[in-house]
């Protein structure tokens, strides 16, 4: 079992460290190329993000269940997916991942391996943006874990991208993108006074989202194991 749960932990901390990656650098590209055009870096930032979803879904989803998210890991947890005794472990490998994210973007970019940022993103709109961001996130997890089970990485992927646009605060929905984010005083980072708002209100959308589906869809739980908790390699 410890080394079935190394090899989870270490595709979770690569899956969000080259996610985190993914966020930064085509951030970071995309104000370098758009000559202050905003909406066209945001667009650019946006395709770079849901596209990277959908290939480390599927690339780490069979290992892991590539949560890449400590929102996703705790609802797994509460729904009897991912073992109690694992989810710090997975929490963890996934911060680590972040901040691992964010020092390779900045290094990929010649910029300072750590520069905090200085993006405010502070407000009501703004947490509840994230509340709507990742309450929409797991939502679609569990939902289409049900039925579409080899649909999740593409449903994700086509979420973020929307929700990149519908929501005020360009919908983080991950607590641990959102911690490595504020280590980059870039075009996506965020200051870190306005993280703990942000954390709390994508754990409170998680949750609403967990109870609201396990209402909608009661015989959901066997096929979500399935699909976040890849159980056999277990066996």
């Amino acid at each position: 079992m410890k080394h079935l749960l190394s090899r989870r932990l270490v595709a979770e901390f690569l899956g969000t460290l080259l996610l985190v990656a993914a966020v930064l650098g085509s951030g970071i590209m995309a104000e370098r190329l758009a000559n202050g055009n905003v909406a066209l870096a945001l667009l650019a930032n946006t395709i770079a993000t849901g596209a990277a979803l959908v290939a480390l879904i599927l690339a780490f989803g069979h290992i892991s269940g590539a949560h890449l998210n400590p929102v996703v890991s705790l609802m797994d947890a509460f729904e009897g997916g991912l073992p109690w005794k694992e989810l710090l472990h997975y929490m963890i490998a996934q911060l680590l991942g972040g901040i691992g994210g964010a020092v390779a973007a900045h290094l990929m970019f010649g910029l300072p391996i750590v520069s905090l940022s200085q993006h405010v993103r502070a407000g009501s709109s703004q947490w509840f943006s994230e509340f709507v961001a990742t309450f929409g996130l797991l939502s679609v997890i569990w939902g289409c874990s049900r039925t579409r089970a080899s649909f999740v990485a593409f449903a994700v992927g086509a979420y973020i991208t929307a929700a990149y646009w519908f929501t005020a605060s360009t919908s983080f929905a991950n607590p641990a993108v959102t911690i490595a984010r504020s280590l980059s005083d870039t075009f996506a980072g965020i200051r870190f006074l306005d993280v703990p708002w942000f954390v709390f209100a994508q754990f409170l959308g998680g949750f609403a989202a967990t109870v609201l589906l396990r209402w909608l869809t009661p015989n959901r739980e066997m096929q979500a194991k399935q699909v976040l908790f890849p159980r056999d390699l277990e066996q």
